[in-house]
C-alpha cells in the first residue's frame, strides 16, 4: 500500500478519535476561564511549543481570548541555567499565573520532567490544568490535569498533529466557526 494513504488514514483515526464530550468541556474550561476574567497559559516542548505559540495566537486574535505561552529564548534559556531544565516551567507559572488561570501543557511522552512539575506548580497556585499527551497509556500526565486528552500512538508527528488539530477545532468551537 501506499505510505501516505496509511499515515493519513491513521492521522485520521487517531485526530477522530477523541471524545467530541471532552473537547465540549475544553471550550467550557476555556469560557468559564475568561468569564472569571483569568488567562489561558499554554506550554510545551519542542514541536509542542510550537503548537502552544500557534494556539495562543489563535485565541488571542481570533477568538478574543487572553492566551499566552512562554516560548521567549530569553525567558527559557534564563529560568532553565538558574532553576534546571526539569523546573523551568513551574517557575514561569509562578511568575506569570494568577488564581483561576487555566494551563494547557503538552507533552507527546506525557514524561516530561517540567511539564510535570508545571502541572504540580499550576495545582498549587490554584490553577485548572488541561493536558495532551500520547505514547505510553500509562504516561504520567493522562491522569494529572482535571481535563487530560491523549493519543494512544508512539509517533510523535502522529501525537503533535492530533493534539494541534482538536487544540485548534477547540479554539474554532469557541469561535464558532469551521471556515471563516
Amino acid at each position: 500500500m501506499n505510505f501516505y494513504k496509511n499515515y493519513f488514514e491513521l492521522l485520521h483515526e487517531k485526530i477522530a478519535g477523541v471524545d467530541s464530550n471532552l473537547l465540549d468541556q475544553a471550550v467550557d474550561m476555556i469560557k468559564s476561564t475568561i468569564a472569571n476574567q483569568r488567562k489561558v497559559i499554554i506550554v510545551g516542548n519542542g514541536g509542542s511549543a510550537a503548537m502552544a505559540s500557534h494556539v495562543a495566537v489563535d485565541l488571542t486574535k481570533n477568538a478574543g481570548i487572553r492566551a499566552i505561552n512562554f516560548n521567549e529564548a530569553d525567558l527559557l534559556t534564563c529560568f532553565a541555567n538558574d532553576y534546571g531544565y526539569e523546573h523551568w516551567v513551574s517557575q514561569a507559572l509562578k511568575f506569570y499565573a494568577d488564581k483561576g488561570d487555566l494551563a494547557i501543557l503538552i507533552s507527546s511522552s506525557g514524561s516530561s520532567k517540567n511539564i510535570l512539575n508545571g502541572v504540580k506548580t499550576a495545582k498549587e497556585l490554584g490553577l485548572q490544568v488541561m493536558t495532551f499527551s500520547g505514547f505510553n497509556p500509562e504516561n504520567p500526565l493522562r491522569k494529572s490535569g482535571d481535563i487530560n486528552f491523549y493519543v494512544d500512538s508512539k509517533g510523535y508527528n502522529i501525537v503533535e498533529m492530533s493534539h494541534h488539530v482538536w487544540l485548534l477545532a477547540i479554539v474554532d468551537k469557541i469561535i464558532g466557526k469551521i471556515e471563516y
